[in-house]
């Protein structure tokens, strides 16, 4: 079985220079010789601030004098500071106030390196740090992403033996103008048409789109076609490690406007995409500006951490919440790292088969900072590159995450869940959550779990 790193995951982003621009915070760099790093100009870096005693320090360098500006948010109950170094000295700038984001610039900073540290006043959890200066902190400018400057990725290459790739549409690559990444976190059952006609279809302004699933048929190709007049579009049934390593399947995703994956089995996704071409290709799409989005086990892989039964009877609440270490519950991560879903586990079918226990033991699991959103089937959460998600469809979307007040009273292995005052938010269709942020359209509830008695949900409906 593949294991859960509650450390998290050091998601790099290639930025086509000497260095990799960070995107996420990793421990420990607590102090100055230990500071993260490089940051690159406007690349938002994802942190958290784990304890009372935790501060955070990255290290920069900028290539000829100019501004330095500095953005870092985080949730509204929380207060945390920045403060900018150089390389010796006190600090030169600081944002101490309760604003959020809390912002300043330096004026006129001479090249060299530099430093900032993150730091709480109170409260702990998630941020999110951005940071603008002359140079992009690797030493030399980034190479620019294919599209939408230029679609350069040649024709398409020769289909392997025994793929199964049906295309509806232009088998060209339609170059199109893309702005900043999307994604939609579907939760199953019947498909939400609003979502791809009124969200997906404005994005990839008539681009290609690729369905990819491990078995079933091509039946998405004519839906999604009619749904977002798409140039193309393509289902690939790669469901080997040899078709997922591929140049046609390469192609055909990096090619692509909008990567959607269907509903099947999440452990024979990770199975047969993690590590391959697949997994380097999904973040191609997102980096370029596109959409990724997933239904049901498709939707299950995009998060940082995933639930992964992986050839184990599913996870059910009434037995999850009796055990901590139950044996439904395996969480893999190390898959796609997108930075909207940083410390996030998603869940579907969310209503309608009474998740709410196994999800709130996945939360659990995480630690303080980590987040579950959990979708009802027939519905979806359409999430921007600023976090701001929207809910379409028939049903709910659910947020589970902890606060100061929430307590993990029984969290050990062999023994029932108590989790006490846990924080649940339920949007309805046209509500709002912002994943980077956590402000939120509607205000949240208390749930607690007590896995000792059959009725485990304090209060007993938890819908």
């Amino acid at each position: 079985m593949k294991a859960l790193s509650l450390l998290g995951v050091v998601a790099l982003l290639l930025c086509g220079q000497a260095q990799a621009c960070l995107i996420q915070e990793s421990e420990n760099n607590n102090n100055e010789s230990g500071a993260d790093g490089p940051l690159c100009s406007g690349v938002v870096v994802q942190g958290t601030i784990g304890s009372r005693t935790d501060q955070d320090w990255f290290y920069f360098d900028t290539s000829t004098t100019g501004n330095i500006s500095v953005s870092l948010s985080h949730a509204n109950n929380d207060d945390f500071d920045w403060f900018l170094y150089r390389a010796s000295g006190s600090y030169i700038a600081s944002g101490q106030s309760s604003a959020n984001p809390e912002t300043g610039t330096y004026v006129d900073s001479p090249a060299g390196s530099h430093f900032i540290k993150v730091s709480r006043y109170s409260g702990t959890g998630s941020y999110q740090l951005t940071v603008n200066f002359n140079g992009t902190g690797g030493g030399t400018e980034p190479e620019p992403e294919p599209e939408p400057e230029n679609c350069n990725y040649g024709s398409r290459p020769a289909k392997p033996g025994g793929l199964s790739a049906t295309l509806l549409g232009s088998s060209n690559d339609v170059c199109v103008s893309l702005s900043s990444p999307a994604l939609l976190l579907m939760g199953g059952g019947a498909d939400v048409d609003a979502a791809f006609a009124n969200r997906v279809k404005p994005h990839i302004n008539g681009g290609n789109v690729v369905v990819l699933r491990t078995s079933g048929t091509a039946a998405y190709n004519d839906y999604l076609q009619a749904l977002t007049d798409a140039a193309s579009v393509e289902t690939l049934i790669i469901n080997t490690r040899a078709k997922a390593n591929s140049d046609y399947v390469d192609w055909a995703i990096r090619s692509a406007e909008f990567v959607f994956i269907a509903g099947g089995d999440q452990s024979d996704y990770l199975n047969q995409w993690q590590g391959t071409k697949v997994q380097d290709a999904l973040v191609h799409v997102y980096n370029k500006g596109g959409v990724v989005g997933g239904t049901s086990a498709g939707n299950h892989v995009l998060g940082e951490f995933i639930y992964d039964p992986d050839g184990v009877q599913g996870a059910i609440s009434s037995e999850a919440v009796t055990d901590f270490c139950h044996q439904t519950i395996n969480i893999s991560s190390n898959f796609l790292g997108l930075p909207l879903l940083n410390g996030i586990i998603t869940d579907t079918h969310f209503k309608q088969r009474d998740r709410m226990g196994r999800s709130a033991v996945f939360q659990a699991k995480l630690g303080s900072a980590g987040r579950v959103v959990a979708v009802s089937e027939a519905t979806s959460l359409f999430v921007k590159a600023d976090g701001s998600g929207v809910v379409d469809g028939s049903h709910e979307v659910y947020v589970l995450r902890a606060d100061g007040q929430t307590q993990y009273q029984q969290t050990n292995c062999g023994q029932p869940v108590i989790i006490n005052n846990l924080l649940r938010y339920k949007l309805l269709p046209g509500q709002s959550y912002n994943l980077l942020n956590n402000s939120s359209s509607v205000s949240p509830t208390r749930l607690s779990i007590d896995g000792r008695s059959g009725s485990f949900y304090n209060p007993a409906d938890p819908y």
